[in-house]
């Protein structure tokens, strides 16, 4: 099999158009099923949701202080558009950081779970977010893990990143498989 992986020259926002075209000609080729957008606000998602009504699409958003204080950071509008199309909205910790963390912050060093984010940061910033919002989209039940499902991922607005995968829950972290790469920022 031969399939392009798109590269961008940069990470950001700028890329998400592209992105969600590239995801949409995949999700067909393929007959995917679950999306999973990691989408802070909502704005993201909504998008997604526009180019791509037909999929079953899952919003993760930080968890409330992820800024601080206990403020969630989704956006009312984003969030009534995707709550009256069905679409779930995940809010919580991050599988690959959560009280690892904290730890971290409060007594120094580094946990293994952070050591795993860091190396995902290798490649990219949204390929580790694709590999963590599909474990915790897992973990909530919001997708199967028998079935590939495409995540899309990126690094502060938007998506640049996007990966077809088979989602392993937390306490089977390592069964999680990365099929491809659709989508890309060069590091």
């Amino acid at each position: 099999m031969e399939k392009k992986i798109v590269y961008f020259e940069n990470p950001g926002a700028e890329n998400t158009d592209e992105v969600i075209k590239l995801v949409k000609e995949r999700k067909d080729e393929l007959g995917i099923e679950n999306i999973i957008v990691a989408s802070v606000s909502g704005a993201t998602s909504v998008k997604v949701l526009e180019n791509i009504p037909d999929a079953n699409i899952v919003s993760i958003t930080h968890h409330a202080g992820f800024r601080g204080g206990d403020e969630l950071e989704l956006n009312l509008e984003y969030t009534e558009k995707l709550e009256n199309a069905g679409v779930p909205i995940y809010v919580g910790s991050h599988s690959l950081s959560g009280v690892g963390r904290g730890i971290s912050n409060k007594f120094g060093g580094i946990t293994p779970v952070e050591i795993i984010a860091g190396t995902l940061r290798l490649f990219s910033q949204g390929v580790k977010v694709c590999v963590e919002i599909s474990v915790m989209a897992a973990d909530a039940g919001l997708i199967p893990t028998d079935k590939e499902v495409i995540a899309l991922g990126g690094t502060a607005n938007g998506v640049d990143t996007a990966m077809i995968l088979k989602p392993a829950h937390m306490g089977n972290f390592f069964d999680l498989k990365i099929n491809e790469i659709i989508a890309m920022p060069r590091p």
